[in-house]
């Protein structure tokens, strides 16, 4: 349900430099995301540290000229989880909130990783480690975030997210739901595998809103069956169903035409979105609902 962009031909070159062990390309002047502060705080505290890890690669002082994304992706692509988790606590220091580290550094590098795996830059295990990380980044950042929320309340309005079945990328889905609890919202993550997992869940849970998500834009067809499946089977049968991810970024317009009630563009919005859909849709939060505690549950 996040905004999606694709790596810039520096991001893929500095990746493939970082894989290869040779010089890491410099960024064009002005590169948008680049801030002379993260730059100098990173070469005070993060670089040397690599260049002790790594004394044997080529130097890599050109990463302090780079955006933060790109700068932690390379990080991750060189499994230097103790570099990444100084990183994010520097910018965190240095006056980052938690939303923003989380929306325009945690979930971009989830994305860019996938790009750098497409395109044969790292492998499937680099990109699996990478993400675990990331996700530890955004459990340790979750205290900071939710910091000032409401209290979690048993009639409070809940919303069940998965991605479409087929995929199984449930990151950005995590990161959308602690976006939700933040706005009081009780919230779970499902990687179901099949359709047949999702109404089995929505037979016996009441869920206000349904959140999907998907990554690929040819498989409309897979979505529009999800959602009829699920409205026929959901024990609330007032549910309302939102899309979201990648396919829906590039192709807006086929929200409807899928059968959703609307469309997520990012997880800073989706709650207002979700909660604009329940009035329009007069939904009463809560009605027969098992409370499912704001967390991932097993499947069937």
């Amino acid at each position: 349900m996040a905004a999606m962009g694709g790596p810039s031909g520096t991001s893929r070159n500095l990746a493939q430099a970082m894989a290869e062990g040779g010089p890491a390309p410099l960024p064009p002047a002005g590169r948008p995301g680049h801030s002379p502060r993260f730059g100098d705080a990173l070469a005070a505290e993060v670089i040397p540290r690599l260049r002790l890890a790594h004394a044997d690669r080529a130097p890599i002082l050109a990463l302090a000229e780079s955006g933060p994304v790109d700068v932690l992706g390379a990080m991750l692509l060189r499994h230097d989880a103790i570099s990444a988790t100084a990183y994010v606590e520097m910018l965190h220091r240095s006056g980052t909130s938690a939303e923003d580290l989380c929306l325009d550094l945690l979930a971009p590098v989830a994305r860019l990783l996938g790009h750098w795996w497409a395109d044969d830059v790292c492998d499937f295990v680099t990109v699996t480690l990478g993400v675990l990380h990331l996700r530890r980044l955004r459990e340790a950042m979750l205290p900071r975030l939710l910091q000032g929320a409401p209290l979690l309340r048993p009639g409070a309005p809940s919303i069940l997210l998965a991605p479409v079945p087929g995929e199984q990328h449930v990151f950005g889905l995590e990161m959308v739901a602690d976006f939700f609890r933040r706005a009081g919202w009780h919230a779970m993550v499902v990687p179901v595998r099949s359709i047949a997992d999702l109404t089995g869940l929505l037979r016996r849970e009441h869920v206000d809103i349904l959140g999907l998500s998907s990554g690929a834009a040819e498989r409309m067809d897979v979505v529009a069956r999800t959602i009829r499946k699920a409205r026929q089977s959901a024990r609330n049968r007032c549910m309302g169903v939102m899309v979201g991810g990648p396919a829906f970024d590039r192709h807006p317009g086929q929200a409807p035409l899928v059968g959703a009630d609307a469309m997520a563009a990012d997880a800073r919005t989706a709650p207002v979105q979700a909660a604009r859909l329940m009035q329009v849709l007069g939904r009463r939060p809560g009605q027969d609902r098992h409370d499912f505690q704001g967390g991932r549950v097993p499947l069937p």
